[in-house]
């Protein structure tokens, strides 16, 4: 079958890397794709959310089934518009995409179905949010944009002060659009992050191996927050007495919750958790997998991926007789352009990626990468590049993605150097 995975970052390269690898797949296009898969698969050049072009590729090249990966395109509809063209296409409805897509709807959402979050407040109006924050104790909270961010919607206060300062930002500054044209405060949970990915068909769910992003920029978790800097599976946090629980009290819950709002939910459930004192609790869910955590996830599943989407496409979960994993851990690092997560240059020719290619059980996937005229690899993106290993433990795979990162160079180019401390700890 001839494959179409829409999108043009890191998770897409890693996606069309490893639909490529299975028997069942003759083509695979990625629209509009990256340096990268350019390599792997065949660039299409048409945009994430061009609908009716891509419904047209589909059609004109025999596309036997869809793979959506960014949320962009999955909360405006994707999968109504491919559906109504009697096409094939994995993942969410725009319906079912509201979850990632609102933060009010995901809270509420999570409030009806009893599966445990932090205590919230949303507002329509700048005025009524600082009110709220001037009138009760002064105390760490978060403030979140509502709609869609790239990631970086979310602002953890330490204070009433800062709170103050990400309500202004988000509501008067609209630094992050019309996302922001709803606002979340909750409050501040403590413990250590991770992230929990599932397919479901709607009836059966098959639970991802954990994984752990890091979203501040710099070490330590310190810095604005990111798309994410890096993350490693499995993570070790998360045991398998804990996953089983999150299966129990806050996926199958979730997939109840939605059907019975009448928004059954097909795809990707990805849930981020904070591991507190009171054990998981869900910070928000996306509906599709996460990038950066699907590189270290796909680089680990020994399954036939495009078999598990296409059951999954066709209600046929039931039937998958579990997953099978590399026992080997993976560490991913991001490397990324001076400047990011604010304004950064693009175009800097990348030097190194054939060294990095040659190391063993490592692979480079590419997300803000472009094709010069003359054929080099330039940078097009703030996250530039994910640098993926496999190793024996944790360290090793940890040392095995430096030494590949230490081989790859362009102007600006850095990353954060903890990827995966944490487990380490």
């Amino acid at each position: 079958m001839n494959v179409l995975i829409v999108g043009g970052g890191g998770r897409e390269h890693a996606l069309a890397w490893k639909i490529a690898q299975s028997p069942e797949a003759e083509k695979v296009f990625v629209a509009p794709g990256n340096a990268g898969t350019a390599e792997d698969a065949e660039n299409v050049a048409i945009a994430a959310t061009d609908f009716p072009a891509l419904i047209d590729f589909a059609r004109q090249n025999e596309i036997g089934l869809t793979i959506v990966g960014p949320e962009a395109p999955l909360a405006e509809g994707i999968v109504d518009a491919f559906q109504q063209a009697g096409l094939r296409v994995f993942g969410p409805n725009k319906a079912a995409a509201e979850l990632e897509a609102s933060k009010v709807f995901c809270k509420d959402l999570l409030r009806s179905a009893d599966v445990p979050s932090a205590d919230y407040q949303t507002f329509a109006k700048v005025d009524e949010a600082l009110k709220y924050l001037r009138d009760r104790e002064d105390m760490p909270i978060v403030v979140k944009a509502d709609g869609l961010a790239a990631g970086k919607g979310v602002i953890v206060c330490g204070n009433r002060e800062e709170a103050i300062a990400a309500v202004e930002k988000i509501g008067r500054e609209r630094a992050f659009g019309d996302a922001g044209n709803r606002i979340v405060i909750e409050e501040r949970l403590d413990g250590e992050e991770a992230s929990v990915l599932a397919i479901t068909d709607g009836q059966t769910i098959v639970t991802l191996q954990p994984a752990q992003d890091h979203k501040p920029a710099h070490d330590g978790d310190t810095g604005p927050n990111t798309g994410g800097m890096g993350a490693y599976c499995p993570a070790p946090l998360v045991d398998d007495e804990m996953l089983h629980w999150v299966e129990e009290h806050v996926l199958v819950p979730t997939v109840h919750a939605m059907k019975r709002a009448r928004r059954p939910f097909k795809g990707v459930l990805y849930a981020g958790l904070m591991i507190t004192n009171q054990g998981p609790k869900v910070l928000e869910y996306n509906v599709r997998f996460g990038d950066p955590e699907c590189q270290p996830l796909l680089m680990r599943l020994k399954t036939d991926l495009l078999d598990l989407l296409n059951a999954a496409v066709d209600g046929r979960l039931g039937e998958i007789d579990g997953l099978e994993w590399d026992p080997r851990p993976t560490v991913c690092v991001v490397m990324a352009s001076e400047g990011y997560p604010g304004s950064y240059e693009k175009g800097h020719p990348i030097r190194g990626l054939d060294d990095a290619a040659k190391l063993p059980d490592t692979k480079v996937f590419h997300a803000g990468t472009k094709l010069g005229d003359d054929g080099r690899v330039l940078t097009a993106g703030g996250r530039v590049l994910n640098v993926t290993a496999l190793g024996d433990g944790i360290a090793a795979a940890k040392l095995n993605a430096y030494t590949a990162v230490k081989c790859i160079r362009w102007d600006g180019a850095w990353c954060r150097k903890d990827i995966s401390d944490k487990a380490l700890a």
